[in-house]
């Protein structure tokens, strides 16, 4: 099979509507003649029944025996019209199997699914496989080939009956000689096809270094990327990937361009070398265009009058951070850090570098630093952070960086948000209340964990982009 193959199959038969309508218009002229001597008969018999009905001295009984006859026959029909209309399609086979239904409410009873499965790398096993689901009317929207020697990986994009469980689904792969199967629940999202979505993850990779993680984890879908930094001179580490990186089934260990090796683990489901292959060009693009981010600058107006700008924050802000560290009370850092406040400078590196998430920095009409929101990547889940300084507190400096951030992790596709924080700061969690979305509290030894979906912020409005 040829590498990176993306093609469209439709497994249960689109045309059924088709040869519908041509049928039709094949027996349209029949219909018309059974209708004429319909018409034909019907005068005749009438002519009949009227000269009988003239002629003998029992018309009115055969009158009244003419209307019982009319009315059996229109309720007969009426009763065959409708046992017709609401009676169950006829089985044609999987050839012509109508798609699924549609109800009242213009909604289709189906369910998208993406679905891995390895066959074997022979003539006709694909297409068993493809009858084996075309049987349960499953449509395949989208099929991609990782070849693996004697055996190809094939991953479908699937629309499927609603009724159709995934472990059924998993038994009819299996019919068809798919093994190793794995399943999951698609969205729209997954309908753009494989080359055009890769497109779109090098655009935003070229445009933003913080991009990298996120293309990576929506091309590999559900995985943990870390970047470790390298060893040190004395070798207390093993040494990291070499230019062309390393695959070690469920591990990929690819060069960082900002130094390191960027490590990404899949336990659950093994890297192919078209993944690997795909995963590795987009990490040396980011290291051909070097550090990079997005100009763009917001300028604000507060309610008492004082104008900031809001910004993306990078490496290059790591000074002025510590700067705006100074500023900051003991209280305001502990709040923050929950830990020691000497330890905070320590934390900044981290949190400004663009490969742990994104920092969205404040900034007065002077140029000082005054606050700091924080977007931060934990393996499949997302984190967010406040910093702001005690003279421009409780000016609406917190909320505002927060709903940027709670858009940026819209626009990353986050299922969720959480925030860290002293159970005694009433700031934050009011912070986060402002946000209008469903909060979880969780308390522990006086740390409070608040945790918000980010499902109604989606549907609600896009993302800002910043």
């Amino acid at each position: 099979m040829p590498d990176c193959t993306d093609a469209t199959a439709s497994a249960a038969g689109r045309r059924p509507g088709a040869l519908r309508k041509g049928a039709l218009r094949r027996h349209h002229w029949r219909r018309d003649l059974v209708e004429l001597a319909a018409v034909f008969t019907a005068v005749t018999v009438a002519d009949t029944l009227a000269k009988t009905t003239v002629n003998s001295p029992q018309g009115p009984v055969l009158l009244l025996g003419s209307a019982a006859v009319l009315l059996t026959t229109a309720g007969v029909n009426a009763w065959w019209t409708q046992r017709r209309r609401h009676g169950p399609p006829p089985d044609t086979g999987p050839a012509t199997a109508p798609g699924p239904r549609t109800g009242q409410e213009g909604t289709t009873d189906t369910v998208l699914w993406r679905m891995r499965t390895t066959v074997r790398d022979e003539p006709g096993a694909l297409a068993a496989l493809c009858t084996a689901l075309a049987v349960r009317r499953v449509d395949i929207l989208a099929l991609q080939t990782h070849p693996l020697g004697g055996a190809t990986v094939d991953e479908f994009l699937l629309r499927a009956p609603l009724e159709l469980e995934p472990r059924r689904l998993t038994a009819l792969a299996a019919q068809g000689g798919g093994t190793n199967t794995w399943l999951e629940r698609a969205d729209a999202h997954d309908l753009v096809d494989a080359p055009a979505r890769i497109l779109s993850l090098a655009t935003r990779t070229a445009l933003d270094t913080a991009e990298l993680p996120l293309a990576l984890r929506e091309l590999l879908g559900r995985c943990t990327i870390r970047s470790v930094p390298a060893a040190p001179a004395s070798g207390t580490r093993d040494e990291p990937a070499g230019p062309e990186g390393v695959l070690e089934e469920t591990v990929l260990r690819l060069p960082d361009p900002a130094g390191g090796t960027l490590v990404v683990q899949r336990p659950h489901l093994p890297f192919t070398p078209t993944e690997f292959a795909r995963a590795r060009a987009l990490v040396e693009l980011d290291a051909r265009l070097g550090p990079r981010m997005p100009a763009r600058r917001d300028v604000l107006t507060l309610p008492e009058g004082d104008a900031i700008t809001v910004r993306r924050a990078g490496p290059e802000d790591l000074e002025a951070a510590r700067a705006m560290h100074l500023r900051c009370s003991e209280r305001t850092l502990t709040l923050r850090y929950h830990g020691p406040v000497q330890d905070a400078d320590r934390y900044l590196s981290h949190l400004l570098s663009p490969r742990f998430g994104r920092t969205l920095a404040v900034e007065t009409a002077s140029g000082r630093l005054v606050a700091l929101g924080h977007l931060l990547w934990d393996g499949e889940e997302t984190e967010v952070a406040l910093l702001v300084e005690d003279e421009w507190q409780r000016r609406g400096i917190g909320a505002e960086l927060l709903r940027r951030l709670v858009a940026l992790a819209v626009e990353a596709r986050c299922e969720s948000v959480y925030a860290v924080t002293r159970a005694v700061n009433t700031g934050m969690v009011a912070t986060m209340r402002g946000l209008g979305l469903p909060l979880d509290y969780q308390i522990e030894e006086g740390t409070m964990v608040l945790s918000a979906p980010l499902a109604a912020a989606a549907a609600a409005a896009p993302a800002d982009g910043h």
